[in-house]
């Protein structure tokens, strides 16, 4: 593993526990790659081929120099360019609560893939409840930006978008709840402030 993977591990928890989830061998797609690290990470790491989708130039071509295959497109307007079940995971980090159509691309991921694996920042944590009663909108590690210039749309909770995965018929397989890069087993929906969840289409019979 070189400095570069070190760094980004360290800078994106989450991404390591997506990376540790993400068997030898498998095809992934990665939405909303940006840079195309973690791709290179799995390909380097678990001999993972894929490709990435990115819609801004200069993570496009950041993907590039990385020797990774990225595909240039807008993620609301579907993944009709993917047949079914054509990848082992699709992969959608820290950028489910930017998508307007949520159901949508939660769908699309599990008719393009077997597996999908979502991170999201909790609007639940603590430190942003504590804002919101404070009259402020919430500006903590995970949740960055101010109210004015933030690219989400859509926050929501552990309990939302579990409530959402029951709705949709989404299975889900695994969860990791961190704060500060920690796990939290204990109230992870106060103490938590990114989640991290491998899910499947179905239901348990």
């Amino acid at each position: 593993m070189t400095d570069a993977d070190r760094a980004l591990l360290a800078r994106r928890p989450d991404l390591a526990t997506i990376a540790q989830w993400v068997k030898p061998d498998a095809r992934v797609l990665d939405l909303g790659c940006g840079d195309g690290m973690l791709l290179r990470y799995l390909w380097k790491e678990r001999n993972a081929e894929g490709y990435g989708v990115e819609i801004d130039d200069a993570n496009a071509g950041a993907c590039v120099k990385n020797d990774v295959n990225v595909l240039q497109m807008n993620l609301e307007s579907g993944l009709e360019t993917f047949q079914d079940q054509s990848f082992d995971y699709v992969i959608l980090s820290q950028t489910l609560q930017a998508m307007r159509h949520t159901e949508a691309i939660l769908r699309e991921m599990l008719r393009v893939g077997r597996e999908a694996i979502v991170s999201f920042p909790n609007f639940g944590h603590w430190l942003g409840r504590l804002q919101v009663v404070a009259g402020r909108m919430p500006v903590s590690e995970s949740l960055p930006h101010t109210w004015y210039d933030t690219p989400n749309l859509h926050l929501c909770t552990i309990a939302d978008f579990e409530d959402l995965a029951a709705d949709l018929g989404i299975r889900v397989l695994e969860r990791v709840v961190l704060n500060n890069g920690r796990p939290i087993h204990t109230l992870p929906n106060l103490r938590g402030s990114l989640a991290i969840y491998r899910c499947a289409a179905g239901v348990p019979g």
